[in-house]
Parts: C-alpha cells; sequence; structure tokens
C-alpha cells in the first residue's frame, strides 16, 4: 500500500504481499486502539450496574432497555453515518466518535448523584443514545478503513483485531467490579473515558484520509439478496445472545450462586477469553478457505445454540444448576460465537461484490454499516427482550429463548446452501447433457453415406 504524504491519500495495491508497509502497521495499530478502548469502556457496566440500577428503583425489564437502548441509537447511527462516510470522512467519523464516546462513559460515572426514579433513568438513556452515537460512528468507520487497508485479508485482520476486542471485553469486567468496590460508582467511567479519549490524538496523527466517489446503491439494494438477510441474521443472533449475557449474567450469578460484583467480572471473563484467544484461528482459517466459510457459521451457530440451553439449564433438561456448569458454558459460548461471528463480514463484501456493488469505499461503508446495524439490532434485542423473559419467567428461561434463535439461524444456512447444492449439481448436470449432444453428429453415418451418394 502506497502512502501520499502531501496529500494524505492513501491507495492500496491490487496485489496483496506477504509484508506489511508502514501504513498497514500504523493501520492497524489504530484499529487495535479503537476496539480496546470502545469494549473496555462498554464492558465495565456489566458487574455491578444492573445492581446498582435496582437501588435506584429500577426493574428488570427497564435495566435491560438501558443497555439495549443503546444499541438500537447505534443501529440508526450505523445505517445513516455507513451511507455517507464517504461525505463525511471515514478519519473524521472514528476521531469525533470517539471524542463524543469518551466525553459520554465520564459523565455516565456521576448519574449517581441524581435523583432515583425517572430523572435517573431519563439521563442514563439520554448519555447512552449520544455515546452510541459517537460508538457507531468510529466502529463503522474502523471496518470500512480495515476492509479498504486489506482487501485481500480482511477476515485474518478482523480476527487479529478481536483480540483487542476481547480484551476490552476481559479486562472491562474486572476493572469495572474492582474499581467499583474500592473507589464507588464514578471512577470506573472516569478510568475508561479517559483511556478511550487518549485514542483520539492516536487516531488523528497515524490515521490517512481516504478519498472516494459517492457511490448510487443503497441499503435497499444490498437487502434484496436472501444471502446477505442469511448472514445478517446469523450477526444478529450472535450480539443478541452477547447482550443478553451483558443485562442479566451478573443479577443471576449475584442470585443464584452468591457472588460479589468483582467475582462476577472475573465469572464474565470465561465468555470473552476464548473469544478473543480464538479470533486470530478463525480469521486465517476463513480467509484460506473461503468455502468452509459457510460451514464455521453453521456449526457455531449448533454449539451457541447448546451452550445457551445448558447455561441455566434449560428447565425442560431436569439439570440442577452449578457454577461448573455455568462456566464451562461460557466457554463454549465464547469460542462458537467467534467461530460464526468471524467469517460472517468477509462474506458479505464477497456477496455485495457478487451481486454487483462497485469495489471501493462507498460500498464498504454500506456494508459496514449494515453490519453495525444488524449488531447493534441484536445488542437492542437481547438485553430487552431477555431481560423481559427473566422478569416474567427466570434466566433459564430467557438463556433458551437465545439458544433457539441460534438454533434457527444455523438451520436457516443449511436449508439456504443444500437449495443452492441442488440447483449447482442440476445446472451442472444440464450443461454437461447439452455439451454431450454439441459433440455428437447431426447425422448418423448411413445418413450422410446416402448424402454423398446422390
Amino acid at each position: 500500500m502506497d502512502f501520499d504524504e502531501d496529500k494524505g491519500e492513501c491507495s492500496v495495491p491490487e496485489t496483496s504481499t506477504s509484508k506489511m508497509t508502514r501504513q498497514q502497521i500504523l493501520t492497524l495499530i489504530a484499529m487495535a486502539s479503537i476496539n480496546f478502548s470502545s469494549m473496555i469502556c462498554y464492558s465495565i457496566l456489566g458487574p455491578f450496574f444492573p445492581n446498582e440500577a435496582k437501588k435506584k428503583g429500577v426493574s428488570q425489564a427497564m435495566i435491560g432497555f438501558i443497555f439495549g437502548i443503546y444499541a438500537l441509537c447505534t443501529l440508526v447511527g450505523s445505517l445513516v453515518l455507513g451511507k455517507y462516510i464517504v461525505q463525511i470522512g471515514a478519519k473524521f467519523m472514528i476521531v469525533a466518535g470517539l471524542f463524543v464516546s469518551s466525553g459520554c462513559t465520564v459523565l455516565f460515572g456521576f448519574l449517581d448523584q441524581v435523583a432515583d426514579g425517572r430523572i435517573f433513568i431519563g439521563l442514563c438513556l439520554i448519555t447512552r443514545c449520544i455515546n452510541a452515537v459517537g460508538f457507531a460512528a468510529a466502529v463503522t468507520a474502523s471496518f470500512a478503513v480495515s476492509a479498504k487497508v486489506f482487501p485481500d485479508n480482511i477476515a485474518t485482520v478482523l480476527g487479529f483485531m478481536e483480540i483487542f476486542t476481547g480484551l476490552g471485553l476481559i479486562l472491562g469486567p474486572p476493572i469495572g467490579g474492582w474499581l467499583y468496590q474500592s473507589f464507588g460508582y464514578e471512577i470506573p467511567f472516569v478510568f475508561t473515558g479517559c483511556l478511550l479519549f487518549a485514542a483520539v490524538p492516536l487516531n488523528m496523527w497515524i490515521l490517512p484520509s481516504f478519498d472516494a466517489v459517492p457511490s448510487q446503491d443503497s441499503f435497499f439494494r444490498l437487502c434484496t439478496r436472501i444471502k446477505i438477510l442469511l448472514i445478517c441474521f446469523v450477526v444478529f443472533t450472535v450480539s443478541s445472545g452477547i447482550g443478553f449475557l451483558d443485562a442479566t449474567l451478573s443479577i443471576f450469578a449475584i442470585e443464584k450462586f452468591n457472588m460479589s460484583a468483582g467475582r462476577v467480572g472475573l465469572l464474565m471473563i470465561g465468555l470473552s477469553l476464548p473469544y478473543g484467544a480464538a479470533s486470530p484461528a478463525f480469521g486465517i482459517i476463513s480467509d484460506k478457505y473461503p468455502s468452509f466459510r459457510k460451514w464455521m457459521m453453521v456449526i457455531g451457530g449448533m454449539a451457541t445454540s447448546v451452550s445457551f440451553c445448558l447455561l441455566g439449564p434449560l428447565p425442560v433438561f431436569h439439570v440442577e444448576s452449578h457454577l461448573w456448569l455455568t462456566v464451562l458454558m461460557l466457554v463454549v459460548v465464547g469460542f462458537s460465537v467467534c467461530m460464526t461471528c468471524i467469517p460472517t463480514y468477509a462474506e458479505m463484501i464477497v456477496c455485495a461484490h457478487e451481486y454487483g456493488f462497485e469495489e471501493g469505499l462507498s460500498t464498504l461503508g454500506l456494508v459496514s454499516g449494515l453490519f453495525s446495524a444488524v449488531w447493534s439490532a441484536g445488542m437492542f434485542f437481547g438485553p430487552t427482550v431477555g431481560g423481559y423473559v427473566t422478569q416474567a419467567l427466570n434466566f433459564e428461561w430467557s438463556a433458551g429463548v437465545q439458544g433457539g434463535l441460534a438454533f434457527l439461524a444455523a438451520l436457516f444456512q443449511v436449508i439456504y446452501f443444500s437449495i443452492k447444492e441442488i440447483q449447482k449439481n442440476k445446472l451442472q448436470k444440464a450443461q454437461t447433457t447439452v455439451s454431450e449432444g454439441e459433440k455428437s453428429p447431426l447425422l448418423s453415418r448411413t445418413d450422410a453415406l446416402s448424402v454423398d451418394i446422390s
């Protein structure tokens, strides 16, 4: 990849090389800082905020909505910002998004000073909404930039980036729980907000500006393809399960196993550690064997379904709940959602190009926006519906609902891929028949002889 220092423009060569350029390395550092700082800010709420909100008189369903509204606003922001990424500028979206998100994270730390009830709920929702728009800008642009700079190794790069996503998810809960127990409610948010703000000057310095031409393509045209919709449903089920655990697992562990906020933070590492550890391997496999991506999504979805059903476990199994079983299933969920999720973004880009979308930043912005929006839709559905089902029934049944969604996604893919394979075999058989017919003589030997004699 060549970098023009005078214009600040970045161009990617068509042929991939084994050795990364200086600008590619700097881009990896920038993307890693975004993933790590954003995820650590997002994940610190899990161990202590739900319990703190309950002290303020907030119901379980409303706690789920506070978690979910973040994802709902990220959904809307991702679609809008993904469409206009060329006009706004990818670098500006990243820097401005990080700045807004860091400020809102710090402000969220002072909401314990406000009155209980509606005022607390209202300020939580407003702060989370603004924070979500900033997060949507940074993440949507970072996905597009990654695909622009590494067009031939996007799954490998995203797998590498997910290490830092996993680190943020790993360190967020225990650090948040420890800071909360040691210093109170404000310090976890002030610390992580300042950490996120530190990524602002870093990205201003090392990220190039990308010039691109706006495209006439739209999200509607992208979503008219069945395969794209199926992949979107897979992404939805993965993020829904993660969002569900963020909003409900801490209260379940505190009530079921009598755990402290600090220990709950350590418990949540069981999900994020295997996710981050397995991401590079699944990314390399996805890029090296593109035909295996669909089976990664299917196998991962089936494993996710089983592990969620045993997380509680589901009452129909008549299995008693144990801490070791919960930890084991969290580990399985971490591996399975990683296997399911890593191939999805690369597969969506391939599908877009197969369906005639031009190769460029504009298309990458559309795909990134759609991916982020669907992910956010799941992150809204998981906490809100999961919180409601948990309040109406219990954690065990709501975890089973998440397992059922993962099973449906895997089943729909199996049906789709089976139909496509049958159609492919019929087409090949028809082509073989036509080619054999073209090779056979139009006249038999006796007919040809009679013609010659006459």
